[in-house]
């Protein structure tokens, strides 16, 4: 299917949300340390409900560890900085998503590595800095999804 990679999650609430939208679409989450938070924390158990036994996890120690694992699939940096549009990528099954932590997005030197076609953005209202990672996440997801036909969804 397709892969989401939250680098350094700093909010346990949309670290769960995720979980639980990768469990309901088969996406893989790739979380890059350090996090935020235990992956025990009680709101992030909260958020994702029952759903963490279906979700596939894996935590990496550093981006070089996540990026060497997903060797051979596009990666695409999800970024309010990036010139195209989401909506506007042809996406194939294997492609990952990656996407900065709530305070900062990604840092610059890691977002300098992705040439401009792998930076994609959301559109926003101009004033606008920011949505919400959960959000954003599943924004990309359900295009990702869509794009390829909904595989095993009902």
């Amino acid at each position: 299917m397709f892969n989401i990679i939250l680098h350094q999650p700093e909010i346990p609430p949309n670290t769960g949300n995720i979980i639980r939208l990768c469990a309901n679409t088969g996406f893989q989450l790739h979380l890059v340390k350090p996090l935020g938070f235990p992956l025990q924390d009680k709101q992030l158990l909260r958020a994702g409900l029952d759903y963490h036994e279906f979700a596939r996890i894996k935590v990496h120690d550093s981006w070089m560890a996540c990026s060497q694992s997903l060797q051979g699939h596009r990666i695409f940096a999800v970024t309010t900085k990036g010139k195209q549009c989401y909506d506007t990528v042809q996406y194939v099954t294997g492609d990952a998503f990656l996407f900065g932590a709530e305070s900062c997005g990604l840092p610059s030197h890691l977002l300098n590595t992705f040439p401009e076609l792998r930076r994609i953005r959301i559109p926003m209202v101009a004033t606008s800095r920011s949505l919400n990672l959960s959000n954003a996440v599943a924004i990309i997801a359900y295009e990702a999804w869509r794009q390829a036909g909904f595989p095993s969804g009902q």
